[in-house]
């Protein structure tokens, strides 16, 4: 769902639109431990920070009947969170 359908097609035109690659981003996120619990999830809100730089990523889940003002706004909303969060981070707040 998150590079879309059909699958091959979907990636071949996010490798042509996207000028980076997503890194971490819309992939698997989890554990598995030594007894055998395991706890996944897909990271669709993300946060990589590398050399005391933040990269902020978050998208929405767009089909065919989609708005596409308000797909922008959630991503938005989405991302903003994200920098509130880092703009606490570094003001030393928990």
């Amino acid at each position: 769902t998150v590079s879309g359908a059909p699958k091959i097609r979907a990636m071949e035109i996010i490798e042509e639109l996207e000028p980076t690659k997503r890194g971490p981003y819309a992939g698997a996120v989890g554990y598995i431990s030594f007894s055998g619990n395991m706890d996944m999830c897909i990271n669709i809100r993300t946060v990589v920070v590398s050399r005391h730089r933040a990269f902020v990523q978050a998208g929405a889940g767009i089909v065919a009947d989609s708005n596409p003002v308000y797909e922008y706004e959630e991503t938005c909303n989405k991302a903003r969170a994200m920098m509130k969060a880092i703009e606490l981070a570094e003001q030393g707040l928990e």
